[in-house]
């Protein structure tokens, strides 16, 4: 009943924190002239808030708690910060590079399809640019955030120790669960779920990507909590 409780607090939460952008204009607007003006500083906010969350679910069905001493949630907010800006620098460089290489391989249109309506020439481009970004960016990323998160746990959750404590990356890359990381995260997600989530994302208004791949961060929790249990089988 208590973690009931809890569950209902956490959804009313999410709830009054993300209902006033849809229920009245101002807020919209502050939203979509800050995204405009400011995309970066929007997306370390994007990821910091909505992958956070994504994290505390993750956590929830992997232990039944949202959050507990020594997980670092505030370091764990940060980090995904930093790495939205990452995130959202990606993909302006995949949506704007993949098309004109698409042209270069017979592909004509695909530059001019990317800010119109939904067509064939789109869906292909949207298509390769999650492919891309999936195959050459995403391992990378995933493999990054893998030994930040391992990171803030050896040091008890604290900002300053994680921040201060040079990270042993030879040590960290050994003692990852391979299998897990190649055979589950890398072999099955990438090609079953974030190339099909982000070919959708690539088919948005280009002012709303950004928010929709952070929003797809609330599953990466679910599947980093998967892949948690799954390593320690």
């Amino acid at each position: 009943m208590k973690k009931c409780t809890k569950d209902i607090l956490f959804i009313a939460a999410i709830v009054v924190l993300l209902a006033p952008f849809f229920m009245f204009d101002t807020a919209a607007e502050w939203f979509k002239s800050s995204t405009a003006a400011h995309p970066y500083a929007m997306a370390f906010l994007k990821f910091m808030i909505l992958s956070t969350i994504g994290e505390m679910i993750g956590l929830r069905i992997q232990s039944g708690v949202y959050s507990y001493k020594g997980f670092g949630l505030f370091p764990r907010a940060i980090v995904w910060g930093f790495f939205g800006v990452l995130i959202a620098a990606a993909m302006k460089i995949f949506s704007t590079g993949t098309p004109v290489v698409l042209e270069g391989f017979g592909l004509n249109g695909a530059v001019a399809s990317m800010a119109g309506g939904f067509t064939a020439t789109k869906l292909i481009s949207a298509f390769f640019i999650s492919l891309l970004m999936n195959t050459l960016f995403a391992p990378v990323f995933m493999t990054l955030h893998k030994i930040s998160d391992s990171n803030i746990l050896a040091n008890n959750g604290s900002l300053w120790k994680a921040i201060t404590t040079p990270v042993p990356f030879g040590e960290a890359l050994a003692g990852l669960n391979w299998k897990v990381q190649w055979g589950f995260v890398f072999k099955k997600t990438i090609p079953l779920f974030w190339v099909p989530a982000h070919t959708i994302t690539f088919l948005l208004p280009a002012n709303i990507q950004v928010l929709f791949a952070a929003s797809l961060s609330i599953v990466l929790g679910i599947f980093l909590s998967v892949a948690a249990v799954m390593s320690k089988k």
